[in-house]
């Protein structure tokens, strides 16, 4: 098969390592790609927004099947446009992909076919929305209802952080995405990723993840993209498990398909585990990143003929194995992030951190030039690592960050603390 792989993040280089060691690919090209995607695949300068193009590219290339990381082009309908054009893709449709690109479309979901999130009201003017917030008090939770790059979500803690959060959004802090706001119900509990996969019809279970938003240890620090992730976690057992599927899972499958407009591709559900059991807090409409990393380096079974399921409504028999080995991903990142930082630096030691024993590095935000590699974004580098346990795979990616030379990047020293400290917790 001929596929190409759009985005040019750390989900998209695991993806493209994934999708590369399919026996069904004879090519893979990504667009735009960085220099770890270089490895795995054939990088392509295509603008990702320019639907024609990408178009184009397919029909010049012959290709089979294109695979959509990022939530933007989704949410534009690059889906659609493709399906227009007789070209396979795997993603939602631009309607579908609403359960992402509007809190409050979601939302109204939940409360037509009675999946448990928390209590909310959806408001387009600051007046009525700072009214409900005072009514409400705090803690509360104020989201911009579009896509604002993870950025458009404000836990307050304070009724003075709460106004302020409408203000800035209503003030066009977030531009469209914030013309409409939801205010939701803070949730008390343990927050997890929960993925599946769906034809429209069907959804099956992927795995569950953690996690790490804050930029420093001990979760300090303003919230970013994600420091790092490690899969699974226990804190979902079989019985939680099961209740994600059959109260949020299978009742979004079926309530997207009632209203005419089917998911197909990967759910990525935000669950807070409350003492009233899981509640639904968000949807994304493709992998996470960096959780991505960390399922791919746990999936057994080729991604390929999943990917090839979900597009041509086959799920229904369709088993996903995955390796009973736990994995990590601890994010570097360039100094300064999640605000101002420098692109540019030169990152050494990188082949020499990848020789430690279950070591895998996916680059974010890379580029490759007069032989080296370069920082170019926030998020740079993901060092995962698999192993039996949470504990040897922290260990295994912390002595791989060790190795790496790169003056301009940091990390969290903590990612795992969570499945740590309960394994080391008296039974």
């Amino acid at each position: 098969m001929h596929i190409l792989l759009l985005g040019s993040g750390g989900r998209e280089h695991a993806l493209a390592w994934k999708i590369a060691a399919s026996p069904l690919v004879t090519k893979l090209w990504c667009a735009p790609g960085n220099a770890g995607i270089a490895r795995e695949a054939e990088c392509v300068a295509l603008d990702i927004a320019d639907h024609p193009t990408v178009i184009n590219f397919c029909r010049n290339h012959a290709i089979e099947l294109v695979v959509v990381g990022p939530e933007t082009p989704l949410a534009a309908g690059i889906v659609d446009d493709l399906a227009a054009a007789g070209i396979k893709a795997f993603g939602p449709s631009r309607q579908a992909a609403r359960l992402e690109g509007s809190k409050g479309f979601t939302k109204a979901l939940c409360s037509e076919f009675g999946i448990p999130t928390g209590a909310y009201g959806r408001f387009n003017n600051a007046a009525d929305a700072l009214a409900h917030v005072r009514r409400q008090g705090a803690p509360i939770v104020v989201k911009a209802d579009g896509l604002a790059a993870g950025k458009g979500v404000v836990v307050a803690m304070t009724l003075a952080e709460a106004e302020a959060a409408v203000a800035i959004m209503f003030d066009g802090a977030f531009g469209k995405a914030g013309s409409e706001v939801v205010i939701e119900e803070y949730l008390a509990g343990r927050e997890i990723s929960f993925f599946a996969l769906s034809d429209g019809e069907t959804a099956i279970p992927l795995a569950s993840a953690q996690d790490h938003k804050r930029v420093f240890d001990h979760d300090q620090g303003p919230n970013t993209g994600g420091m790092g992730a490690y899969s699974p976690t226990p804190l979902v057992t079989a019985e939680i498990h099961s209740q994600i599927m059959q109260r949020i899972i299978l009742p979004t499958v079926a309530g997207m398909k009632a209203r005419g407009t089917p998911f197909r591709g990967v759910l990525y559900a935000g669950v807070m585990l409350t003492t009233d059991g899981p509640k639904l807090f968000e949807y994304n409409v493709r992998f996470g990143d960096p959780e991505c990393q960390v399922l791919m380096l746990r999936m057994m079974s080729d991604i390929v003929p999943a990917m090839l399921a979900a597009c041509d409504g086959q799920l229904k028999n369709f088993d996903i194995r995955w390796f009973d080995e736990s994995a990590l991903t601890v994010v570097m990142a360039a100094k300064g992030y999640p605000g101002d930082y420098k692109k540019g630096s030169r990152i050494e030691g990188l082949d020499e951190a990848s020789k430690i024993e279950g070591v895998e590095i996916f680059h974010g935000g890379t580029i490759f030039s007069d032989s080296h590699v370069l920082a170019n974004g926030g998020r740079v580098l993901n060092i995962c690592a698999s192993a039996k346990t949470i504990s040897e795979a922290q260990r295994r990616a912390y002595a791989a960050v060790d190795r790496i030379r790169w003056s301009d990047g940091f990390c969290r020293r903590d990612i795992g603390w969570q499945a740590i400290e309960r394994n080391k917790a008296p039974k």
